[in-house]
């Protein structure tokens, strides 16, 4: 079989997205699982990111023409291996076949003390050990595969699943962070934005592709609110003092508009 496509990760939210965008366009898609494949088709390889030689063997058997790395943990004591490492080792082996490969990266890799668009060329400079981890994450990959792009995105939103985002608008205890600000892109927004990337080799380094609208969380909640049948006015805003998470990650995404054909609207445009 012949790859198109390999998805790192398929069984999150951004990850069954692209296997099943990837599906319908009639790629010849494989996708990795760690623990269980999902039962709604499609080719499913186990991977244990944890394990760099797995990783090599896989790529290096298949030899795909693009790979798409979705795959990552927040937190626990597999952050470093997952989140930070196995990207790096991917990067490579996919340089080794001559992969395109994509790697999805976040804006919590700045430390969100500027309130003011961050472009490409912000220096980084994470809070949290999640957000180390994905800027170790992006050196590794850009060190091991100077071809490759890594994509920094926000919060993601949609899909045909009742995801993280709406879990908490659903949730009546929620309440929401007005001192934090994001541009959430709703999640077949970003996957289509991939697939692209996956096909325009010439687009390399660093790319910001997030929501076109920076809003708070108390915001983006409220505007998901009225499709999940939540009144809006009944969302409570509070202020984070805690000073342990971003607060201002406006990503400018405004070279992706210009390079790519997918659309990256925002949240009002969406909803």
């Amino acid at each position: 079989m012949t790859v198109d496509l390999l998805v790192v990760g398929g069984t999150g939210l951004l990850g069954g997205e692209l296997v099943r965008r990837a599906i319908a366009a009639g790629r010849r898609v494989v996708a990795t699982h760690h623990t269980s494949a999902p039962g709604d088709g499609g080719t499913w390889r186990p991977l244990d990111l944890r394990d760099p030689a797995g990783v090599r063997s896989l790529i290096d058997e298949l030899g795909p023409a693009a790979i798409v790395n979705a795959a990552y943990v927040q937190q626990g004591e597999d952050l470093r291996a997952i989140t930070a490492t196995a990207p790096g080792v991917a990067a490579d082996a996919a340089a080794a076949v001559g992969a395109r490969f994509v790697h999805v990266s976040s804006d919590v890799v700045f430390r969100g003390d500027i309130v003011a668009p961050l472009d490409e060329h912000t220096p980084t400079d994470p809070r949290t050990d999640y957000g180390r981890a994905k800027a170790d994450a992006e050196t590794a990959v850009l060190i091991a595969d100077p071809g490759a792009v890594v994509t920094r995105t926000s919060l993601l939103w949609g899909g045909p699943v009742v995801g993280a985002q709406e879990r908490l608008v659903l949730d009546p205890a929620t309440t929401f962070f007005t001192n934090q600000v994001r541009c959430p892109l709703r999640v077949d927004r970003l996957a289509a934005a991939l697939l692209e990337l996956a096909d325009r080799p010439e687009i390399t380094g660093v790319l910001h592709v997030a929501g076109a609208e920076a809003v708070d969380r108390l915001t983006f909640a409220r505007r998901l609110a009225p499709g999940l049948g939540v009144d809006p006015t009944r969302l409570r805003g509070v202020v984070d003092r805690s000073g342990t998470r971003p607060d201002h990650l406006h990503l400018d995404s405004a070279r992706a508009r210009r390079l790519l054909a997918a659309p990256l609207p925002g949240v009002a445009a969406d909803t």
